[in-house]
């Protein structure tokens, strides 16, 4: 059906058609089971069968395994004999297909670079990301809010780092104006970044930025580009930096993407790999943010498809919006699997012909248990489910093919090469240099001054015989020329703060940026 996407065959002989409803889409979706069990290939065979219907795809590879989606399968694959005695079960006429890929990568090699700003990472999820306390996170919005009012763009860690350096060398005129802002907190700020940049973060943060039209591509043809981002060396930096990206590109395309009501299918599908990463020792205040942004997002026409071992790695209030579910085989070894189990088979609606509890149990490797929207967002029947074979290659690819499609992408002139324009870290250098200026300058006058004063005395030598008084100290000369330039700076900012008012950037529901600047 052109309407639908065809994920397998149900019933008796598994000769009914399972499909997902591209009008429904868009209502977001759970793909859950145990490590081996298939749950690659079912979201390799969603993820063709949303951009064979013009729907644009963004997920991680998380393994490095589903780079294959950009080559056709093969009648040499070991899998190509049980691949089609599956086909033919089910009723598909399968025929092998490439589709249209777009490689992304953190770190710029295995894909092109995507990054983002400081700013648009926002204070809220950088947070997250250097695991911050409470009064850590209360500087680090002060940083963040001085930026937006002193005009000092955050676009790479450099930026951030200066500013923080900026705050503490001002503490006194900056605590004034703001509250309480402690050396201490900016220090483990600080360190905090320099294991961010230790682990390769650096490159996330900077120009150009990721511009969200660019993942919303279709071909020539009509098919939806599926954008790949390579994820295995990302994983081993650390799981958080992995969740907090996803989560700021959830958060950008629920923020810049206009509503569109209830479309006849998806303007984006995003899936969202090793989900439990996003919630693991997430602050609730996080959770809630999340679950409104899941809530609203679908009227933006994107869908979100949470793929996990367990339903329960997915807060309740969350995995109740989840519309369109595969659950692959739960292995129940304990009692605490045993109860996951239960309350997994409880979410599904009951099927007359078997128990959903066994069923989930004892399906084997590329067989699931789905359920589906179904006219007017009503859930499907839970049905037994014999998932299809990929049209696309399944495994890896060749590295020179991968280097091919990243040259014919026409992405690399715009992202390949990093741009490094005037931003809060020069800015601030040219503040510190013009105040030494200043402050130089002031100290040659007091200089001159002083030596006219001992030429006059000369002159008036006879009057002023008569004074025994001390003569009164030069207070330049005391403290020393770095004093006085660190005090001309303090005053010349003190003074700064006092004229800026009312230009704080309005930030979304996950902090980032209303609107690029």
């Amino acid at each position: 059906m052109s309407d639908a996407i065809f994920v397998g065959g149900g019933g008796e002989g598994y000769g009914a058609p399972q499909s997902l409803l591209l009008k429904y889409g868009n209502r977001h979706g759970l793909i859950a089971g145990a490590t081996g069990t298939g749950k690659t290939v079912t979201l390799q065979i969603l993820a063709e069968g949303f951009s064979a219907a013009g729907v644009p795809v963004f997920m991680a590879d998380v393994k490095g395994d589903l780079a294959g989606i950009a080559q056709p399968g093969s009648a040499e694959h070991k899998l190509h004999e049980p691949f089609m005695k599956r086909a033919a079960t089910i009723g598909l006429d399968l025929h092998y297909q490439a589709f249209p890929v777009a490689f992304w990568d953190l770190f710029g090699e295995q894909g092109h670079p995507i990054r983002a700003t400081v700013a648009e990472m926002g204070p809220l999820l950088l947070s997250r990301l250097l695991e911050l306390t409470e009064p850590q996170e209360g500087v680090l919005n002060v940083a963040f809010r001085l930026a937006d009012e002193e005009e000092l763009p955050l676009l790479d860690l450099k930026d951030l780092q200066a500013l923080l350096t900026f705050i503490a060398e001002n503490d006194s005129a900056v605590s004034a104006r703001y509250g309480l802002v402690s050396t201490t907190s900016i220090g483990a700020i600080q360190r905090r970044l320099l294991v961010l940049e230790n682990q390769g973060a650096a490159q996330m943060f900077g120009e150009p930025a990721l511009e969200l039209a660019d993942l919303m591509r279709v071909d020539a043809q009509g098919r939806g580009v599926v954008n790949l981002l390579a994820a295995d060396k990302l994983m081993n930096s650390g799981p958080r930096l992995y969740a907090t990206f996803l989560l700021w590109l959830l958060s950008e395309l629920f923020e810049e993407l206009p509503e569109v009501g209830d479309p006849d299918k998806p303007k984006l599908v995003f899936f969202f790999d090793e989900a439990h990463l996003l919630f693991n020792d997430a602050p609730k205040a996080l959770v809630v943010k999340v679950e409104q942004v899941a809530r609203l997002i679908r009227s933006k026409g994107v869908g979100v498809y949470f793929i996990t071992q367990n339903p329960a790695d997915v807060p309740e209030m969350i995995l109740g919006q989840l519309g369109n579910r595969v659950q692959h085989a739960l292995r129940a070894f304990t009692a605490k699997d045993q109860k996951g189990l239960k309350l997994a088979a409880e979410t599904y609606r009951p099927n007359p012909r078997f128990a959903i509890e066994e069923a989930i149990r004892d399906v084997g490797t590329g067989e699931a248990v789905t359920s589906f929207l179904e006219a007017k967002g009503i859930p499907g029947m839970a049905e037994r489910t014999l998932v299809r074979p990929p049209s696309s290659q399944l495994g890896p690819i060749d590295p020179a093919i991968r280097a091919q499609l990243m040259r014919a992408s026409g992405l690399g002139a715009k992202y390949d090469t990093a741009i490094d324009r005037d931003s809060a870290h020069e800015r601030l250098r040219a503040r510190a240099e013009r105040a030494a200026r200043d402050a130089a300058e002031a100290e040659d006058r007091t200089d001159a001054e002083e030596r006219e004063f001992a030429r006059a005395r000369r002159y008036d030598a006879d009057d002023r015989a008569g004074e025994t008084g001390p003569r009164r100290p030069n207070p330049s000369r005391t403290t020393g020329r770095s004093d006085s330039i660190g005090t001309a700076f303090a005053k010349s900012f003190a003074r700064q703060l006092g004229t800026k008012s009312g230009q704080a950037i309005v930030r979304g529901v996950l902090g980032s940026i209303f609107g690029r600047r």
